[in-house]
């Protein structure tokens, strides 16, 4: 079986941290966004991994040979010369997608993060026997998204609604889809919306189904819900028994610290905490609800919560970096400063409190 994900454009929503790597590459739980996604297709037996891809192709290329060694996967690179939507990158793709016809092929949204029931969507395409089907997720406020109307019982989509004023469901795409490599004749390589112009001429046809997701579900392409799918993915490891998440008197909750982390002495870490590798936490620190990417030192006494920690920057002795704050790789904050909700550019010093989000250039 082959995959395509839709790596796409710029990541100006997780700015400043697409900065200095795309978006795919930014860390999440300790790892690549991209790199949950292609072990999960790997899990279920994809041997081909397609990135479609229209920025910084040379960077991916680099990582993407490591994890093609790491786990023994074939991943290749669809380049995109103009912006194709999320459907143009898949008539690019064509060639690559069509060398097993017979085989449906996966097509994922970068952005997501989720528990991946890959194995349960090949048995509902293969039973239901349409062309294609979607997952779909539950949400508690539908109105923000383009809703799907389908038959309870089958799967069958009915229709899609773009942000309803009123409740029509509460079910929305979840952005991984299984798709017959018949569905590549409907698409041409230009500029289109595999939401918004493929799938209702599918569903028209009755060829479309969609698959309730039961877990849980988390577009992580802006730093609030990255957080939150932080959360969500932590919980998810917690009820899987994984025995990756650390244990200890200073761990609150549901915590992640690579091995090579040093960790000193009176130390409170926790709820929903990534500590990557090569951090190093002096004594007394306190992190809830945050992420510290590769490299990142945290002096004596200071506080993180809420906020997303750009590799190998540094928080200052007895400073508090919370709500909603995201630093970009290389910035360096002074002792005893308060930084309340900020954006900081990579390669910057703060010398100075902020107390009101604003962006620092």
């Amino acid at each position: 079986m082959k995959a395509l994900i839709l790596v796409g454009g710029f990541g100006t929503r997780l700015r400043p941290l697409t900065l200095s790597k795309p978006k795919p590459l930014v860390d999440f739980a300790n790892k690549p966004m991209i790199l949950h996604q292609i072990e999960a297709l790997k899990a279920i037996g994809v041997t081909e991994v397609i990135l479609a891809i229209n920025y910084q192709p040379q960077v991916m290329l680099g990582y993407l040979e490591e994890f093609e060694t790491k786990l023994g996967i074939k991943i290749t690179c669809s380049q995109e010369t103009e912006p194709l939507g999320t459907a143009g990158p898949l008539a690019l793709a064509r060639e690559k997608l069509m060398e097993q016809p017979s085989e449906p092929f996966f097509v994922f949204n970068s952005d997501i993060t989720c528990e991946y029931p890959l194995e349960e969507m090949i048995e509902f395409h293969k039973a239901h026997g349409g062309e294609a089907s979607i997952l779909v997720t539950k949400v508690d406020e539908p109105s923000k998204y383009g809703v799907v109307i389908l038959d309870e019982e089958t799967g069958r989509v009915k229709k899609f609604v773009e942000k309803p004023a009123v409740f029509v469901g509460n079910k929305i795409n979840a952005g991984i889809y299984l798709l017959n490599t018949s569905i590549l004749d409907r698409i041409q390589p230009r500029l289109t919306s595999i939401e918004r112009e493929v799938f209702p001429s599918v569903a028209s046809e009755g060829q479309l189904y969609a698959m309730v997701l039961t877990g849980f579900w988390m577009d992580i392409g802006q730093p609030k819900d990255y957080l939150t799918g932080l959360r969500l993915y932590l919980d998810y490891l917690r009820r899987k028994s994984s025995l990756e998440l650390a244990v200890g008197p200073n761990i609150i909750g549901n915590v992640l610290i690579d091995d090579s982390a040093k960790i000193g002495e009176g130390c409170l870490i926790g709820p929903d905490v990534a500590v990557g590798p090569g951090c190093v936490l002096e004594s007394g620190v306190r992190l809830s609800s945050c992420t510290l990417m590769k490299g990142v030192r945290v002096k004596s006494s200071a506080h993180v919560t809420g906020s997303i920690i750009g590799w190998h920057s540094t928080i200052g002795q007895s400073a508090h970096v919370s709500s909603m704050a995201v630093l970009g790789e290389d910035v360096h904050v002074r002792d005893t400063l308060f930084l309340n909700g900020v954006i900081v550019l990579p390669h910057k010093e703060i010398k100075s409190h902020f107390v009101k989000p604003e962006i620092i250039m």
